[in-house]
């Protein structure tokens, strides 16, 4: 379990990019507790905010922490230090959100540490080139310009997102990404610009 741990949290440190910037994920898992949960939520549907549940949002803060309950008195499991990071809601609970992060680890997270600027990120487990870096295209088309090549664990804005592709934006770069290589959008989710 011990190595698995290390392994696991050695993908995840910060690694150089493409864009010339660390994109730091989830950094330590504070302690390791089964799941528990004890607020009563919605399935699928609309929650009770009136947004879609599920859905997701981003990390407002470049601290965040995650916890076992939807309150202050339970413990972290886990602690976030990069603002931006996709997260799924899928459950809601008074002023805090039930949350799956982009390794499938489910939480709680405080609803003020999220924001409704849509992000995503490069897929660490998805295969597709050499190494899982990712082409960023000039246009919604393999057949197009390749403007730059995206490691795994890079989060960008969305700007909008199309049938399979998306536009999203690091750093005054600009380009298209295929949805399946990318966590934060639904496979047929449109997202006007």
């Amino acid at each position: 379990m011990l190595n698995l741990m290390k392994n696991f949290l050695s993908g995840l440190l910060m690694r150089p990019i493409v864009f010339g910037f660390v994109s730091g994920l989830l950094i330590s898992p504070v302690l390791t507790v089964s799941h528990v949960s004890t607020a009563q939520g919605q399935s699928a549907g609309t929650g009770q905010t009136g947004f879609p549940v599920p859905r997701f949002v981003s990390l407002k803060s470049e601290r965040v922490n995650m916890r076992i309950g939807p309150g202050r008195q339970f413990k972290v499991v886990w602690l976030y230090l990069k603002k931006g990071l996709p997260i799924e809601i899928i459950q809601e609970y008074d002023n805090w959100r039930k949350v799956r992060d982009p390794e499938g680890n489910e939480g709680w997270i405080l609803h003020s540490l999220l924001s409704g600027k849509r992000t995503v990120i490069v897929n660490p487990g998805e295969q597709n080139t050499t190494e899982g870096i990712v082409d960023l295209y000039d246009d919604a088309s393999t057949e197009s310009s390749v403007i730059a090549r995206v490691e795994p664990g890079v989060v960008t804005e969305v700007k909008s997102c199309q049938d399979n592709w998306c536009l999203v934006s690091a750093q005054d770069v600009e380009g298209y990404l295929e949805k399946k290589f990318i966590w934060g959008v639904y496979p047929d989710e449109i997202i006007e610009q």
